[in-house]
């Protein structure tokens, strides 16, 4: 044994898809060796569809490496369905935010938060290990304000950590500034 804490469990993932891949998303149901969650804020956050577009301009880099980017969107399918047009990704409805919650992601100011995910809730990016059985929690990114959210290269450098890895979770990283 190595000492080091256990990687825990990714929460399981099964949302509506209104994006690219199946319908509904299953986390557990993913090809990909690494899966990429990126848990925006709301349908107007403008910094939300910027992360978004710069991914998909790289999304052919994921997809190389065998990783998965997949966005979370905390609002219903009807509304999600146009938030952005034709992703080379799976973009999930996830109206109640609950799994956004399970990975972390927070809501500020309480009860006006929660009410207006504008001001509220902060964006997390999470990356999954899915080789394993059971798909790990590798790296979670909790953003602090609108505009904390790693780059695309951040991404792509935690992807390829832990495809370097042997599997068994010896490198965790947390990021929660």
């Amino acid at each position: 044994m190595s000492g080091r804490p256990a990687v825990p469990v990714a929460p399981e993932v099964a949302l509506p898809n209104v994006g690219a891949g199946s319908d509904p998303y299953v986390l557990r149901e993913t090809d990909a060796d690494v899966v990429v969650f990126l848990f925006q804020r709301d349908y107007h956050c403008t910094n939300c569809r910027a992360q978004v577009d710069d991914v998909a301009a790289r999304a052919d880099e994921f997809r190389e490496r065998g990783a998965a980017v997949v966005s979370v969107l905390p609002e219903p399918v009807e509304r999600a369905r146009g938030w952005v047009d034709d992703p080379p990704f799976p973009v999930l409805a996830d109206p109640e935010g609950s799994v956004g919650e399970s990975y972390g992601q927070r809501v500020r100011f309480g009860p006006v938060g929660r009410l207006h995910d504008l001001i509220g809730r902060m964006p997390v990016a999470a990356v999954v290990d899915a080789r394993p059985d059971e798909p790990r929690l590798f790296e979670s990114t909790r953003g602090t304000n609108p505009w904390d959210r790693p780059s695309v290269d951040d991404l792509l450098a935690s992807v390829d950590t832990v495809l370097a890895e042997n599997g068994e979770g010896e490198a965790e990283a947390e990021h929660d500034p």
